[in-house]
């Protein structure tokens, strides 16, 4: 009896998102707005803030002395790991006693899998940059915060589990799905680190960066272009600078390779939903397709493939029956 009011429970909080039964909200703040919607999206009853606005560069963003007193009433602070320059101010007003919650950094991440991809284009230097994308990095993430929550907040202790666990099935099971739909030893060349995060967990190895560091100048078309003739698709950021998504375009021009394009940071919606978009784009690309989002055709067509892959995956029963298997064995 106990087995099956749990799975009712869970199949419940697959579709709905309920509110907190009473007291106050704790209040998450994000560095940005990708972290913001993995809170929101695990932890439905807690209050998400996101510090850095939509089309800002974070590695130049400093606090106001308004966001200075929001982070000091925070019981979690959720960081990309702790080295931009506005967290690492945030660990120095820690560590002066001005902040009393607990800011998650990568080594409470790395508790629960999460990890730095090499950068093999640069030295193979660990990259910090668009951590988020990769859904197992997403999953260390949440589990952190999980932890955070129930430590700020040991009375709902079971509902942050029980809701945890469903993202997290929730996650493995889109992941899970698209894993089938990738050959192996596939390649591409990015154009900027971030978009490493978005292909290696599908076992797509990124060469080589247009852009290979933040400090780093970009590299020529030209010079990229016998790398980029050798790999399966090149993979750019829709939300890129413009110049840097011309060339993207041009070296796919130049070298015949299929070009996905893929959101990197966001300010709305469900990280899952951001999850299978992005994917949706970079397996469409392996399947020899240009996958842009300027004509309004070619909108609609990835629109129609993402819709397509989320019923694959319904389908199959990976999410719903992975969700299931993971709180039963609890």
């Amino acid at each position: 009896m106990k087995r099956e009011i749990i799975v009712l429970l869970l199949i419940g909080s697959l579709f709905f998102h309920p509110a907190m039964a009473s007291g106050e909200r704790p209040l998450v703040v994000a560095t940005i707005g990708p972290l913001g919607s993995i809170v929101r999206e695990a932890f439905p009853g807690v209050d998400v803030v996101v510090l850095i606005p939509p089309g800002v560069d974070p590695h130049d963003y400093q606090m106001t002395a308004e966001q200075v007193e929001l982070v000091q009433r925070a019981s979690v602070i959720v960081t990309t790991s702790g080295h931009l320059p506005v967290e690492k101010r945030m660990v120095e007003l820690k560590e002066n006693g001005e902040i009393a919650g607990r800011i998650l950094l990568v080594d409470d991440y790395k508790k629960y899998g999460f990890r730095y991809l090499k950068e093999h284009w640069y030295n193979e230097k660990d990259n910090p940059h668009g951590v988020w994308l990769d859904p197992y990095n997403a999953i260390a993430i949440a589990e952190a915060t999980e932890e955070a929550l129930i430590q700020s907040d040991p009375a709902r202790e079971s509902e942050y589990r029980l809701q945890f666990e469903t993202f997290k099935a929730k996650v493995l099971g889109i992941a899970d799905s698209y894993k089938s739909f990738v050959h192996s030893n596939a390649t591409a060349v990015i154009q900027m680190p971030p978009d490493q995060y978005a292909l290696e967990w599908l076992g797509i190895k990124a060469v080589d960066a247009l852009k290979p560091e933040e400090e780093v100048p970009a590299k020529g078309v030209d010079t990229l272009l016998g790398r980029a003739e050798g790999v399966d698709i090149l993979v750019y950021g829709l939300d890129s600078p413009d110049q840097m998504k011309r060339a993207m375009m041009e070296l796919a021009d130049k070298s015949g390779r299929p070009l996905a394009g893929i959101t990197v940071f966001w300010s709305s919606g469900n990280y899952t939903d951001w999850l299978v978009k992005n994917t949706a784009a970079v397996i469409e690309a392996l399947n020899g397709k240009n996958v842009e989002v300027v004509p309004k055709e070619t909108k609609r067509e990835t629109e129609a493939n993402t819709e397509r892959y989320i019923l694959l995956s319904l389908i199959t029963g990976i999410v719903l029956g992975t969700a299931l298997g993971v709180i039963i064995k609890k």
